[in-house]
């Protein structure tokens, strides 16, 4: 007998959401034909940040592990991106997955030991881990040791023969990435293992109870957070083409600088990495000449949103409108009045 009831996802404001992100898209791929150089370094910055914000949302906003060491995969995928170039001979733009699937698998055994603390102690031991990862790297003569490493001309123009077309090829390449890692989360979120996610978000030992695999899930995320987070930092680095231990694993600007954007824009929801990153980059661009009052500043606006939006600034919105710009709540309607809409 058919179910009388029918699950939907989508919403009018979602279906607009969903609309401007597709007319956002075109207008992005097609920025290199009409924006500067400079633009699309900003804009590629923007990507780079949304990336790992997302990343980092899924893992402490939906599987609650709150990791203040992300930069540990930001770095790895640099280096590997270094050293498969410099030693190995490997093009630039191979190199970019294998970065991805390095930090994937060396993820598996870092996992197998961060699993083994809870709360503080997990987030006090990643930051352990990445610090451990930048000691190694300090020691990497083959790759320029403590003071880092340039990547030779040969592999740059590898790339492409004129520098215009490089800057093209790296921006398309951060655009790609984004419209993946935002399309495997939603993708995600809508399948019985999103459902499985929210679950251990809203209570993990419920969750446990009605059968979620809590451990298998947190595994897959924290593998596919690493994955995302070295292809990012990969294509980061061969922005800039050169690396060094202290900018791979930079702690402020990988992983506080994320954590306030996630934060601010609104942990557990899709749309707040987006928000919030938005909104970073307002605040660094008139804030930025107060010197080191800056980061007072941005420490202030988070205090403020934590106390006035405890759930960010697009979960406030969300809860006083109604508004998801993304088809991901599950609604339950009568099955005559779902095929009408």
């Amino acid at each position: 007998m058919a179910s009388p009831f029918a699950v939907k996802h989508a919403s009018r404001s979602s279906r607009i959401g969903s609309a401007g992100f597709a007319i956002a898209f075109v207008a992005l791929v097609a920025a290199p034909g009409f924006a500067g150089r400079d633009d699309l370094r900003l804009l590629s910055e923007i990507f780079s940040y949304i990336v790992l914000a997302s990343l980092w949302n899924l893992l402490a906003g939906y599987a609650g592990l709150v990791s203040v060491g992300q930069q540990a995969y930001v770095g790895l995928g640099g280096y590997v991106l270094f050293a498969a170039t410099i030693l190995a001979g490997v093009h630039p733009l191979i190199a970019v997955p294998l970065a991805g699937i390095a930090a994937a698998l060396l993820a598996l055994p870092v996992a197998g030991l961060m699993f083994r603390l809870r709360g503080h102690y997990f987030a006090i031991g990643t930051w352990v881990v990445a610090e451990v990862f930048r000691l190694l790297a300090s020691q990497l003569s083959a790759l320029g040791g403590g003071s880092g490493i340039s990547l030779p001309a040969g592999m740059v123009i590898a790339m492409a023969t004129t520098r215009q077309w490089r800057e093209f090829l790296i921006y398309w390449l951060s655009l790609a990435l984004l419209a993946a890692v935002l399309g495997g989360i939603v993708l995600l979120l809508r399948s019985r293992y999103g459902l499985a996610l929210t679950a251990i978000r809203d209570n993990e030992i419920a969750a446990r109870s009605n059968g979620v695999d809590v451990w298998r899930v947190k595994l897959a995320i924290y593998v596919a957070a690493a994955l995302g987070t070295a292809m990012m930092g990969a294509l980061i680095f061969l922005q800039k083409l050169r690396i060094s231990p202290d900018t791979a694993f930079s702690v402020n600007d990988w992983t506080a600088f994320v954590i306030f954007i996630t934060v601010i824009g609104g942990i557990g929801r899709v749309e707040g990495p987006i928000i919030g990153t938005l909104v970073f980059f307002i605040l660094r661009r008139t804030l930025a000449d107060l010197g080191s009052l800056y980061l007072l500043m941005l420490g202030a606006v988070a205090i403020a949103v934590m106390l006035f939006a405890p759930k960010g600034i697009w979960g406030f919105v969300a809860e006083r409108f109604g508004w998801h710009l993304l088809p991901l709540e599950r609604r339950l309607r009568f099955a005559a009045d779902a095929r009408t809409k």
